[in-house]
């Protein structure tokens, strides 16, 4: 293949697993702008209809831990066309869901669907590539999936002005039966048969241990989910704290979320195009620390000099997230080349799992800037330190070697 036909394949292949990746985010978020009138029209409380946002990450999380280890038994292609086809089903049932008990239902069905494109993405990239040529194309893919959940809100706001909160969900089953034609056509089967491993409770308990006694892996791990769950926590919130607290309109809040979402596509745009010139921990340092500082410096505002001290250091916060989340994610896959579908499930299941429950213990102070602001300064601590562990365990490891 030659240069510019490589090229080309690359970017073709970077465009299919970004917006399958993204899957998740835009299941997650597309309908946030519409918990109200979902309510009110389906007689339930304001916990009820939050509730929904809970069981589709619990889908997210499980169904990656389940379908990663199988596609590492009988390969990628079939769980991925699997997984999407179901996605499609899920969304016409909660977009005709009579309760909000039964959405809560199709919900967690529509999470497990689309885990599929989330954790077969990331393994489908460990297949064909390693180090510096994973980390690049992991990074373009998250351009995608990391800006969906900030963007969803803003588009589902803008749907609403023409249709009601089931609309939204027969938007997301059009766009599933899209990705599904794209996934029939566009993703080849990624692992060669010879490399596969037989779906037995024994082996796929040894590749969790395996992955569990790994510092590197966990740290790695670690650091992703909690930098994950620093974004997290600020788009669940968020909508309360600007529009309740501070009283934002809804075209003021779109606002901040679209000018959030440029941010984080800007310095991770960038930071793909230095990582041949820069070493991927440089950049994940330098990430956490943005993260970190942002998050403190939003913490002292909230206390302080109010809501623009506040927007402003949310800015300086949430704009590394996606290039941080891309790169740790490949330092996490890079020594597990043989259960990548089991290390990609971890990953990703990690990153739903523990977001959700911070967004839920960040929703505990409602409306209130500190609590949120608290919660999400502990996450980037926490994903500070889990990165210097991981980075410490390698160094030893690479000392022990030589």
């Amino acid at each position: 293949m030659t240069a510019p036909a490589a090229l080309a394949h690359r970017t073709r292949l970077a465009v299919v697993l970004g917006a399958l990746s993204a899957f998740g985010p835009i299941t997650t978020d597309l309908y946030l702008p519409s918990l109200p009138e979902a309510a009110t029209d389906l007689h339930a409380s304001q916990p009820q209809i939050q509730a929904t946002l809970t069981t589709c990450l619990i889908g997210l999380a499980l169904g990656q831990v389940f379908v990663g280890p199988l596609s590492d038994a009988v390969g990628r292609r079939r769980p991925m066309i699997g997984g999407v086809a179901l996605f499609v089903v899920s969304s016409l049932l909660c977009a005709m869901a009579p309760t909000v008990y039964l959405l809560d239902f199709f919900r967690l069905v529509q999470g497990l669907a689309g885990s599929a494109g989330v954790v077969l993405s990331l393994a489908i990239v460990r297949d064909l590539l390693s180090g510096v040529g994973a980390a690049q194309l992991i990074t373009a893919l998250s351009a995608v999936g990391g800006v969906a959940p900030i963007l969803a809100p803003v588009i589902g706001a803008q749907l609403l002005r023409v249709m009601d909160w089931r609309g939204l969900f027969y938007v997301l089953a059009g766009l599933g039966a899209v990705l599904l034609a794209v996934a029939v056509l566009g993703v080849p089967e990624s692992l060669p048969y010879e490399r596969r491993n037989p779906l037995r409770l024994r082996p796929l308990w040894d590749g969790f241990a395996t992955l569990s006694t790994d510092l590197r892996f966990v740290g790695f791990t670690a650091a992703a989910a909690f930098a994950f769950a620093t974004m997290f926590s600020y788009i669940s919130t968020s909508p309360f704290v600007f529009q309740e607290h501070f009283g934002f309109t809804q075209a003021q809040f779109s606002a901040l979320f679209a000018v959030n979402a440029s941010g984080m596509l800007t310095v991770n745009v960038v930071g793909g195009r230095l990582m041949s010139r820069v070493s991927g921990e440089t950049l994940v340092r330098f990430g956490l620390a943005g993260i970190l500082t942002g998050a403190v410096g939003m913490l002292v505002c909230s206390l302080t000099v109010g809501l623009w001290g506040i927007v402003t250091f949310l800015f300086l916060t949430v704009i590394w997230v996606v290039l941080v989340l891309a790169t740790l994610s490949a330092f996490a896959l890079e020594d597990h080349a043989a259960i990548a579908g089991t290390a990609s499930a971890l990953v990703g299941a990690s990153r739903f799992a523990l977001g959700g429950i911070m967004a839920a213990i960040a929703g505990t102070g409602g409306a209130d800037p500190t609590t949120l602001a608290v919660v999400m300064t502990v996450c980037a601590t926490i994903a500070v330190a889990s990165f210097f562990v991981a980075s410490f365990s390698g160094a030893r490891h690479t000392r022990h070697q030589a």
